[in-house]
């Protein structure tokens, strides 16, 4: 490649050799070849960086003792060439051959700041994060959005927006949440891109689920210092999310085989982010870093064939 590719896409790992090759893969898959890929490596211990090697990827390595989401994003993009800046995270892989092509589609529009696409699980997600995907990622495209909700597991910035303004390095988590607030408070927009769409594999025990709740609360907090979350609220939505889940799950004749998981993945998330508030304060210290890091009513979102446009086949 000669001069500059259009954009650099940014993939975060840590032991992520069950699912960095698929993602790879599906890269190279993409109708859109005007790219470069770099891996930001955070201290794998299995075959993940001998993996990514096996294609064009230009690895750059962050010491665990000073990982976060944001100081990871921000020194990959320093690598980066590219005059947008793709974010994927490890564990995820497109669904079809022009997600790269359609998630860059809106910044023809200057008044785009930053594009997201569609995430859904596959058989290995607990019915509750099916349920979680549906409601985050419709099926309808929004090209114009007002509000910061996005998720860098699959996004894009424009990298001149980025210069003015890196990610939050001393967040826990939500540092798409804080940069795209940003973003809206100097009259940009956002675009949710349905098409765009990615598989995000989540294979969590009940503590990780926990962990990544509270330290998204944590953050939120941060973000927010007046909102609440109280005790009632965590009785009220655990309570509302779990009763919701049993109904779906049961008129799709799913319930014996996911009950327990609704109940424990429900109470996790609730209890994890009534615990995040209530830690909003606290210093991220090692042994949180290592906890949160480097631990050892909604329709069940389906798959929704595109016409025309047959889905990249994986070995």
């Amino acid at each position: 490649m000669t001069g500059n590719p259009r954009c650099s896409i940014v993939i975060r790992a840590y032991n992520e050799e069950k699912h960095i090759g698929r993602l790879l893969e599906g890269i190279m898959q993409q109708t859109m070849q005007d790219f470069e890929i770099i891996l930001v490596d955070s201290g794998s211990t299995d075959a993940t960086v001998a993996i990514a090697r096996r294609y064009p990827v230009q690895v750059v390595h962050i010491r665990p003792e000073e990982f976060t989401f944001g100081r990871s994003l921000n020194l990959g993009i320093q690598h980066a060439r590219g005059e947008f800046i793709v974010m994927a995270s490890a564990h995820v892989y497109p669904v079809y051959p022009d997600w790269l092509e359609r998630l860059l589609e809106p910044f023809a529009d200057p008044q785009i700041a930053l594009t997201y696409g569609k995430q859904r699980g596959d058989h290995r997600t607990k019915f509750s994060e099916h349920q979680i995907f549906a409601r985050w990622f419709p099926e309808q495209s929004n090209l114009r959005q007002q509000h910061p909700f996005c998720n860098n597991a699959n996004a894009a910035i424009r990298r001149a927006l980025w210069e003015r303004h890196p990610y939050d390095e001393t967040l826990t988590g939500l540092e798409d949440l804080a940069w795209a607030k940003w973003a809206l408070e100097e009259g940009y927009l956002l675009a949710y891109v349905a098409e765009a769409e990615i598989v995000h594999v989540h294979e969590e025990t009940p503590r990780k689920v926990f962990n990544r709740y509270r330290r998204e609360a944590m953050a939120f907090k941060r973000l927010y210092p007046e909102a609440r979350f109280s005790l009632w609220d965590f009785i009220r939505l655990f309570s509302a999310n779990v009763a919701s889940d049993l109904y779906h799950a049961a008129r799709q004749r799913q319930l014996w085989g996911n009950m327990a998981s609704i109940f424990w993945f429900r109470w996790m998330q609730f209890w994890g982010t009534y615990r995040g508030y209530r830690m909003a304060a606290s210093p991220l210290t090692d042994q949180l870093r290592q906890t949160f890091y480097y631990p050892r009513g909604f329709q069940r979102e389906k798959p929704t064939p595109r016409d025309g446009v047959e889905p990249i086949r994986y070995e």
